[in-house]
Protein backbone atom coordinates (compact mmCIF):
# COMPACT_ATOMS: atom_id res chain seq x y z
CA UNK A 1 0.00 0.00 0.00
CA UNK A 2 1.31 3.13 -1.05
CA UNK A 3 1.31 6.08 2.05
CA UNK A 4 0.47 9.10 0.78
CA UNK A 5 1.80 12.14 3.20
CA UNK A 6 -1.23 14.80 4.33
CA UNK A 7 0.21 18.47 3.33
CA UNK A 8 -1.12 21.21 5.17
CA UNK A 9 -3.13 23.61 3.50
CA UNK A 10 -2.52 27.22 3.94
CA UNK A 11 -4.34 29.80 5.58
CA UNK A 12 -5.20 31.31 2.29
CA UNK A 13 -5.43 28.38 0.23
CA UNK A 14 -8.23 26.82 3.00
CA UNK A 15 -10.16 29.90 3.01
CA UNK A 16 -10.61 29.28 -1.04
CA UNK A 17 -11.53 26.27 -0.91
CA UNK A 18 -14.47 26.59 1.93
CA UNK A 19 -15.69 29.52 0.00
CA UNK A 20 -15.38 27.49 -3.12
CA UNK A 21 -17.88 24.47 -1.52
CA UNK A 22 -20.13 27.35 -0.15
CA UNK A 23 -20.73 28.32 -3.89
CA UNK A 24 -21.90 24.74 -5.21
CA UNK A 25 -24.08 24.30 -2.37
CA UNK A 26 -25.59 27.71 -3.14
CA UNK A 27 -26.19 26.75 -6.54
CA UNK A 28 -27.35 23.63 -6.21
CA UNK A 29 -29.72 24.72 -3.65
CA UNK A 30 -31.01 26.88 -6.47
CA UNK A 31 -31.65 24.74 -8.57
CA UNK A 32 -34.01 22.25 -6.27
CA UNK A 33 -31.16 19.87 -6.58
CA UNK A 34 -29.20 19.98 -3.51
CA UNK A 35 -29.84 18.46 -0.35
CA UNK A 36 -30.79 21.29 1.07
CA UNK A 37 -32.99 22.67 -2.09
CA UNK A 38 -37.24 22.98 -0.47
CA UNK A 39 -39.44 20.71 -2.51
CA UNK A 40 -41.55 22.35 -5.20
CA UNK A 41 -44.35 23.89 -3.60
CA UNK A 42 -48.34 21.57 -4.06
CA UNK A 43 -50.61 22.33 -6.93
CA UNK A 44 -53.90 23.87 -5.56
CA UNK A 45 -56.52 21.10 -4.96
CA UNK A 46 -58.77 20.69 -7.89
CA UNK A 47 -62.77 19.93 -6.82
CA UNK A 48 -64.49 17.01 -8.19
CA UNK A 49 -66.48 19.51 -10.08
CA UNK A 50 -64.64 22.73 -11.09
CA UNK A 51 -60.28 21.87 -11.50
CA UNK A 52 -59.19 24.71 -10.38
CA UNK A 53 -56.08 25.99 -12.28
CA UNK A 54 -52.70 26.02 -10.56
CA UNK A 55 -51.14 29.67 -8.85
CA UNK A 56 -48.47 31.17 -10.90
CA UNK A 57 -46.17 30.81 -8.30
CA UNK A 58 -46.98 26.91 -8.11
CA UNK A 59 -46.91 26.46 -11.85
CA UNK A 60 -43.63 28.24 -12.22
CA UNK A 61 -42.37 26.12 -9.54
CA UNK A 62 -43.44 22.44 -10.76
CA UNK A 63 -41.60 21.30 -13.54
CA UNK A 64 -43.62 19.13 -15.80
CA UNK A 65 -42.86 15.58 -17.26
CA UNK A 66 -40.62 15.41 -19.67
CA UNK A 67 -38.96 18.82 -19.12
CA UNK A 68 -35.19 19.36 -17.86
CA UNK A 69 -34.33 20.51 -14.13
CA UNK A 70 -35.68 24.39 -14.45
CA UNK A 71 -39.11 24.05 -16.36
CA UNK A 72 -38.01 24.62 -19.73
CA UNK A 73 -39.15 22.52 -22.73
CA UNK A 74 -36.63 22.31 -24.87
CA UNK A 75 -38.95 21.40 -27.89
CA UNK A 76 -40.31 25.00 -27.08
CA UNK A 77 -44.04 23.33 -26.81
CA UNK A 78 -47.10 24.85 -24.68
CA UNK A 79 -48.93 23.20 -22.09
CA UNK A 80 -52.28 21.74 -23.04
CA UNK A 81 -55.18 23.53 -22.36
CA UNK A 82 -57.61 20.95 -20.12
CA UNK A 83 -60.15 19.60 -22.14
CA UNK A 84 -63.96 20.78 -21.09
CA UNK A 85 -66.44 17.85 -21.04
CA UNK A 86 -68.82 19.66 -23.19
CA UNK A 87 -66.77 20.95 -25.53
CA UNK A 88 -67.87 21.39 -29.17
CA UNK A 89 -71.79 20.33 -27.87
CA UNK A 90 -75.05 22.31 -27.74
CA UNK A 91 -77.72 22.09 -25.05
CA UNK A 92 -81.23 23.28 -25.43
CA UNK A 93 -82.65 24.88 -22.21
CA UNK A 94 -86.16 25.80 -21.98
CA UNK A 95 -87.46 27.36 -18.90
CA UNK A 96 -91.39 26.61 -18.88
CA UNK A 97 -93.97 29.99 -18.93
CA UNK A 98 -93.11 33.59 -18.51
CA UNK A 99 -93.01 36.38 -16.33
CA UNK A 100 -95.93 38.04 -18.30
CA UNK A 101 -98.19 35.48 -19.59
CA UNK A 102 -100.46 36.59 -16.32
CA UNK A 103 -100.61 40.07 -18.58
CA UNK A 104 -101.74 38.70 -21.54
CA UNK A 105 -104.55 35.87 -21.27
CA UNK A 106 -105.43 36.40 -24.88
CA UNK A 107 -102.04 35.22 -26.35
CA UNK A 108 -101.29 32.21 -23.91
CA UNK A 109 -105.03 31.25 -24.48
CA UNK A 110 -104.77 30.82 -28.41
CA UNK A 111 -104.72 27.11 -29.32
CA UNK A 112 -101.67 25.31 -31.22
CA UNK A 113 -101.14 22.02 -32.54
CA UNK A 114 -98.70 19.77 -30.41
CA UNK A 115 -97.99 16.95 -32.36
CA UNK A 116 -101.25 15.19 -31.30
CA UNK A 117 -103.89 17.34 -30.05
CA UNK A 118 -104.63 21.20 -29.59
CA UNK A 119 -103.19 23.01 -26.36
CA UNK A 120 -103.28 26.36 -25.13
CA UNK A 121 -100.01 28.31 -26.51
CA UNK A 122 -99.03 28.54 -22.76
CA UNK A 123 -99.98 28.98 -19.29
CA UNK A 124 -99.33 31.17 -16.39
CA UNK A 125 -97.60 28.04 -14.67
CA UNK A 126 -98.16 27.55 -10.19
CA UNK A 127 -96.59 29.42 -7.63
CA UNK A 128 -96.12 29.10 -3.70
CA UNK A 129 -98.29 30.28 -1.27
CA UNK A 130 -96.17 32.96 -0.61
CA UNK A 131 -96.34 34.22 -4.45
CA UNK A 132 -93.13 33.06 -5.85
CA UNK A 133 -94.34 31.77 -9.37
CA UNK A 134 -93.05 28.75 -10.96
CA UNK A 135 -91.95 30.97 -14.24
CA UNK A 136 -89.33 32.35 -11.84
CA UNK A 137 -88.19 29.70 -10.55
CA UNK A 138 -87.86 28.31 -14.11
CA UNK A 139 -85.50 31.17 -15.22
CA UNK A 140 -83.26 31.40 -11.87
CA UNK A 141 -82.44 27.68 -12.91
CA UNK A 142 -82.00 28.09 -15.93
CA UNK A 143 -79.36 31.14 -15.84
CA UNK A 144 -77.71 28.80 -13.24
CA UNK A 145 -77.78 26.04 -15.81
CA UNK A 146 -76.33 28.10 -18.56
CA UNK A 147 -73.24 29.73 -16.54
CA UNK A 148 -72.40 25.85 -15.90
CA UNK A 149 -73.13 24.42 -19.06
CA UNK A 150 -70.92 27.24 -20.88
CA UNK A 151 -68.19 26.92 -18.32
CA UNK A 152 -67.74 23.34 -19.57
CA UNK A 153 -67.24 24.40 -22.88
CA UNK A 154 -71.01 24.29 -24.00
CA UNK A 155 -72.74 26.06 -26.76
CA UNK A 156 -76.40 27.38 -24.74
CA UNK A 157 -79.94 27.64 -26.41
CA UNK A 158 -82.31 29.45 -24.62
CA UNK A 159 -85.94 29.44 -25.64
CA UNK A 160 -86.84 32.61 -23.77
CA UNK A 161 -84.13 35.50 -22.50
CA UNK A 162 -86.21 36.97 -19.44
CA UNK A 163 -89.12 36.56 -16.89
CA UNK A 164 -90.49 39.83 -17.90
CA UNK A 165 -92.07 39.20 -21.31
CA UNK A 166 -94.69 36.57 -23.03
CA UNK A 167 -94.57 33.49 -24.58
CA UNK A 168 -93.26 32.01 -26.84
CA UNK A 169 -96.07 29.40 -27.32
CA UNK A 170 -95.05 25.81 -26.28
CA UNK A 171 -94.77 24.90 -30.36
CA UNK A 172 -92.39 27.53 -30.70
CA UNK A 173 -90.41 26.61 -27.57
CA UNK A 174 -89.42 23.41 -29.53
CA UNK A 175 -88.83 25.01 -33.15
CA UNK A 176 -86.23 27.04 -31.14
CA UNK A 177 -84.13 24.06 -29.73
CA UNK A 178 -84.47 22.29 -33.06
CA UNK A 179 -83.28 24.81 -34.96
CA UNK A 180 -80.36 25.29 -32.99
CA UNK A 181 -79.73 21.54 -33.36
CA UNK A 182 -78.91 20.85 -30.09
CA UNK A 183 -77.27 17.53 -28.94
CA UNK A 184 -79.65 17.46 -26.08
CA UNK A 185 -82.35 19.70 -23.91
CA UNK A 186 -84.42 19.46 -21.02
CA UNK A 187 -88.19 22.10 -20.01
CA UNK A 188 -87.46 23.46 -16.77
CA UNK A 189 -90.45 23.31 -14.52
CA UNK A 190 -91.57 23.24 -10.71
CA UNK A 191 -95.40 21.35 -10.72
CA UNK A 192 -98.50 22.44 -8.86
CA UNK A 193 -99.65 18.97 -6.92
CA UNK A 194 -101.27 18.35 -3.85
CA UNK A 195 -100.29 20.42 -0.72
CA UNK A 196 -99.93 17.09 1.11
CA UNK A 197 -97.32 15.72 -1.91
CA UNK A 198 -93.12 16.35 -2.42
CA UNK A 199 -90.82 15.55 -4.17
CA UNK A 200 -89.52 15.66 -8.24
CA UNK A 201 -91.10 13.99 -11.34
CA UNK A 202 -89.44 13.41 -14.77
CA UNK A 203 -91.55 13.36 -17.92
CA UNK A 204 -90.31 11.40 -20.84
CA UNK A 205 -92.27 11.50 -24.39
CA UNK A 206 -94.39 8.76 -26.25
CA UNK A 207 -93.66 8.49 -29.87
CA UNK A 208 -96.65 10.48 -31.39
CA UNK A 209 -94.50 10.82 -35.23
CA UNK A 210 -92.24 13.75 -34.89
CA UNK A 211 -90.37 12.29 -31.99
CA UNK A 212 -90.00 8.96 -33.00
CA UNK A 213 -86.42 9.14 -33.50
CA UNK A 214 -85.68 10.12 -30.25
CA UNK A 215 -87.68 8.14 -27.71
CA UNK A 216 -85.40 5.91 -26.97
CA UNK A 217 -82.63 8.43 -26.29
CA UNK A 218 -85.10 10.58 -23.72
CA UNK A 219 -85.53 7.50 -21.70
CA UNK A 220 -82.03 6.86 -21.03
CA UNK A 221 -81.87 10.50 -20.78
CA UNK A 222 -84.54 10.56 -18.10
CA UNK A 223 -82.71 7.89 -16.03
CA UNK A 224 -79.55 10.07 -16.43
CA UNK A 225 -81.25 13.10 -14.77
CA UNK A 226 -83.10 10.72 -11.74
CA UNK A 227 -80.19 9.52 -10.50
CA UNK A 228 -78.38 12.79 -10.45
CA UNK A 229 -81.42 14.05 -8.49
CA UNK A 230 -81.42 11.44 -6.66
CA UNK A 231 -77.20 11.96 -5.76
CA UNK A 232 -77.05 15.56 -5.53
CA UNK A 233 -80.26 16.69 -4.68
CA UNK A 234 -80.99 14.31 -1.90
CA UNK A 235 -83.00 16.32 0.31
CA UNK A 236 -85.91 16.42 -2.69
CA UNK A 237 -87.67 12.87 -2.67
CA UNK A 238 -89.16 11.44 -5.72
CA UNK A 239 -92.46 12.48 -6.21
CA UNK A 240 -94.82 11.07 -3.39
CA UNK A 241 -98.24 12.01 -4.76
CA UNK A 242 -97.52 10.21 -8.08
CA UNK A 243 -97.27 6.40 -6.76
CA UNK A 244 -94.27 6.56 -5.53
CA UNK A 245 -92.72 7.12 -9.93
CA UNK A 246 -90.13 9.56 -10.50
CA UNK A 247 -90.34 9.27 -14.18
CA UNK A 248 -93.65 9.36 -16.18
CA UNK A 249 -94.64 9.13 -19.76
CA UNK A 250 -96.74 11.99 -21.87
CA UNK A 251 -98.16 12.38 -25.10
CA UNK A 252 -100.03 15.92 -24.30
CA UNK A 253 -97.22 18.25 -23.93
CA UNK A 254 -95.65 20.23 -27.16
CA UNK A 255 -92.07 20.27 -25.76
CA UNK A 256 -92.37 16.61 -25.58
CA UNK A 257 -93.86 15.60 -28.75
CA UNK A 258 -92.39 18.09 -31.05
CA UNK A 259 -88.87 17.92 -30.14
CA UNK A 260 -86.07 16.39 -32.86
CA UNK A 261 -83.87 16.13 -30.00
CA UNK A 262 -83.57 14.41 -26.61
CA UNK A 263 -85.22 15.60 -24.31
CA UNK A 264 -87.14 15.42 -21.02
CA UNK A 265 -89.35 17.81 -18.74
CA UNK A 266 -87.96 17.34 -15.08
CA UNK A 267 -90.85 18.56 -12.30
CA UNK A 268 -88.19 20.36 -9.75
CA UNK A 269 -90.49 20.24 -7.17
CA UNK A 270 -93.71 20.66 -5.76
CA UNK A 271 -94.42 24.11 -4.99
CA UNK A 272 -97.95 24.00 -2.79
CA UNK A 273 -96.14 21.67 -0.78
CA UNK A 274 -94.63 23.93 2.04
CA UNK A 275 -91.48 22.09 2.47
CA UNK A 276 -90.93 21.93 -0.94
CA UNK A 277 -91.15 25.90 -1.07
CA UNK A 278 -89.25 26.33 1.72
CA UNK A 279 -86.39 24.84 -0.62
CA UNK A 280 -87.14 26.31 -3.93
CA UNK A 281 -86.96 30.24 -3.48
CA UNK A 282 -83.17 29.51 -2.32
CA UNK A 283 -80.54 30.24 -4.49
CA UNK A 284 -78.74 27.09 -3.07
CA UNK A 285 -81.51 24.63 -3.85
CA UNK A 286 -81.86 26.49 -7.24
CA UNK A 287 -77.90 25.85 -7.91
CA UNK A 288 -78.12 22.14 -6.82
CA UNK A 289 -80.86 21.67 -9.14
CA UNK A 290 -79.10 23.24 -12.52
CA UNK A 291 -75.59 21.01 -11.05
CA UNK A 292 -77.81 17.77 -11.15
CA UNK A 293 -79.29 18.72 -14.58
CA UNK A 294 -75.45 19.16 -15.81
CA UNK A 295 -74.54 16.37 -14.57
CA UNK A 296 -77.07 14.09 -16.46
CA UNK A 297 -76.36 16.12 -19.59
CA UNK A 298 -72.93 15.10 -19.39
CA UNK A 299 -73.06 11.59 -18.47
CA UNK A 300 -75.84 11.10 -21.38
CA UNK A 301 -73.77 12.87 -24.10
CA UNK A 302 -70.28 10.92 -23.13
CA UNK A 303 -72.14 7.52 -23.09
CA UNK A 304 -73.88 8.46 -26.38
Amino acid sequence: MTNHRRVPLRPRARQRLVLGVIAVGVAASACGTGPGGPPAPPRAAASAHHPAAPTPSAAAATPSAGRGDHGADPAGRAPAAAVKPLAGKIVGIDPGHNGGNFTDASYVDQQVWNGRVWEACDTTGTETDAGFTEAQFNFDVARYLRADLRRDGASVVMTRASNDGVGPCVDRRSEIINAGHANVAVDIHADGGPAWGRGFTILEPIGVGPNDAVIATSQRLGAELRQAFLTDVPEMPESTYNGGQSIMQRDDLAGLNLTSVPKVLIECANMRNATDAQMLVTAGFQQQVARAIEAAIIHFLRAG
